[in-house]
C-alpha cells in the first residue's frame, strides 16, 4: 500500500500517545469536529496534512477550517456545497460518492455518499459558487465482504475525474475511505484488488494523490482494557438465555450476572451500533479444571442498552476482580460521556525498547513522549494480562 497516503480519523482514538506517534511518522489526519483539528494542530500537523471529513459541517466549524487554512474536505449534496461557499471559500472538495456495499446488517445504517448522475450537478453548483472540486472521495465499510465493490467504486471516481474535465476542474486527489478491520490479511487482499485498478485509471504520472483513512487498523489491536467488577447477582437461567433458545442444563448450577465499571456509555460506546468483536478473559489466576458458569456482563448505567456480554462462560467471580478485553483501541476512547458520572479510563502507554530505539534511529522519538511510556524488553511478549499487571 506505499503509494497510498494514510489520513488518520482522529474519531477512531484521539489518545495522545496515538497521536504523537502517528504524526511523528507523517501520517496525515482525517478530522471531523473543530476539537480533532485543535488537537492535531496543537501537534504541529500542518493544515495540508489535515482533512476536514464530516459529512453534515457546522457553520462555525467551517469558519474555523477556513481561518486554520484547512482547505480539503469532503461534500456529498448541494446544500452542503453551499454552506461551505458561504463559510469556506477557499475550500478544495473531493466529491464523496456512494458504493454499493450495504449488507443486511447494514441496511438501516446512515448512508453518506451521491451517485454519479448527482455529480454532474453539483459541479454545476460549484462552477456557478466559484468553489473548487480537487478530488473524489469513496468509503467501503469493513463489514463489506464482497471486494467487487472497490473495484466498482474506483471505476466511478474514475468516471467523476472525466466529467470533472469538462467543467474545467483540475483534480489531484483519490481518496479510498477506510473499512480497514485491523487485519493484514484483508489489507492483503484489498490491496491485491486495487493495485492494478489504481496503475491504470490514476498511474503515477496522472499526478493523482491517493489517499487512505485506516483507523481500526492502527489501533485496534494496540489497546488493552481492564475493567473491575462492582456488583454480582444470581440469576434465572432461562432469563439470561436469548430468546429461541433452548435450555440444555443443570437448574441446580448458578447463573451469575456481574456488573463492571464500564459500559456502552464509555469504552464500549461501539457496541451500541456493532457487535463486540473481543471476549473477556479472566484476570487472576484460576485451575484449569475450576467449574465455568453461564455469565452476563453489564455496564454501571443500569440502563437496559448497556449489556456488554449477553451469554459467556466464567468462573466465579468476586466483586473486586478485573475482567481483561484485548482489541479495544477503536472507537473506545473518544469524548468523554457524562452519563452517570462516567470517568474515563487511565491509559498506560508501553513500547518495546526496539521500537522506541527505531524511533530514535528515524529521528521521531522526543523526550515529551518517552516520559509518556513504559519500556519493557523486546524479549518479552506480553499478553493482555500482562499488559494490566506492569501498569497496576
Amino acid at each position: 500500500m506505499a503509494p497510498i497516503k494514510p489520513f488518520y480519523p482522529v474519531r477512531c482514538n484521539s489518545t495522545p500517545g496515538v497521536l504523537e506517534i502517528l504524526g511523528t511518522l507523517g501520517i496525515g489526519f482525517a478530522c471531523s469536529s473543530k476539537s480533532e483539528m485543535a488537537l492535531v494542530q496543537d501537534l504541529g500537523i500542518s493544515p495540508e496534512n489535515i482533512i476536514y471529513t464530516n459529512p453534515c459541517k457546522q457553520a462555525s466549524q467551517l469558519k474555523y477550517a477556513a481561518k486554520a487554512g484547512i482547505n480539503i474536505m469532503t461534500c456529498d449534496n448541494d446544500i452542503e456545497l453551499k454552506k461551505i461557499s458561504r463559510n469556506h471559500p477557499n475550500a478544495k472538495l473531493l466529491l464523496h460518492i456512494a458504493t454499493e456495499d450495504i449488507t443486511a446488517d447494514e441496511e438501516m445504517n446512515m448512508k453518506f455518499g451521491t451517485t454519479l448522475k448527482n455529480c454532474r450537478h453539483l459541479m454545476e453548483c460549484a462552477k456557478e459558487l466559484g468553489v473548487q472540486i480537487t478530488g473524489v472521495k469513496f468509503h467501503v465499510s469493513g463489514s463489506c465482504k464482497d471486494l467487487q465493490t472497490y473495484i466498482h467504486a474506483i471505476s466511478d471516481a474514475r468516471c467523476v475525474f472525466d466529467m470533472a474535465e469538462e467543467f474545467g476542474f483540475k483534480m489531484n486527489m483519490l481518496d479510498i475511505g477506510g473499512g480497514f478491520t485491523g487485519s493484514e490479511l484483508q489489507l492483503e487482499e484489498v490491496n491485491h484488488v486495487i493495485r492494478p485498478l489504481l496503475d491504470v485509471y490514476f498511474p503515477k504520472e496522472s499526478g493523482v494523490n491517493v489517499i487512505a483513512e485506516p483507523g481500526c487498523y492502527y489501533v485496534s489491536s494496540a489497546f488493552t482494557l481492564a475493567v473491575n467488577i462492582i456488583a454480582k447477582k444470581t440469576v434465572e437461567y432461562d432469563k439470561l438465555l436469548p430468546s429461541g433458545v433452548e435450555q440444555t442444563r443443570n437448574d441446580d448450577e448458578p447463573v451469575f450476572t456481574y456488573y463492571i465499571n464500564d459500559g456502552v456509555y464509555g469504552s464500549f460506546a461501539s457496541k451500541l451500533s456493532e457487535k463486540l468483536n473481543t471476549i473477556p478473559e479472566v484476570h487472576k489466576k484460576y485451575k484449569d479444571d475450576e467449574p465455568l458458569f453461564a455469565s452476563s456482563l453489564w455496564g454501571p448505567s443500569c440502563d437496559e442498552l448497556d449489556q456488554i456480554v449477553e451469554n459467556c462462560l466464567l468462573p466465579e467471580l468476586s466483586v473486586g476482580d478485573w475482567l481483561i478485553f484485548d482489541n479495544m483501541g477503536s472507537g473506545t476512547l473518544g469524548e468523554q460521556s457524562t452519563f452517570n458520572d462516567y470517568q474515563r479510563p487511565l491509559i498506560y502507554y508501553m513500547m518495546s525498547f526496539s521500537d522506541w530505539d527505531e524511533m530514535q534511529d528515524a529521528g521521531i522519538a522526543s523526550d515529551t513522549l518517552m516520559k509518556n511510556f513504559f519500556f519493557v524488553p523486546s524479549c518479552i511478549q506480553l499478553s493482555p494480562e500482562d499488559r494490566f499487571s506492569t501498569a497496576a
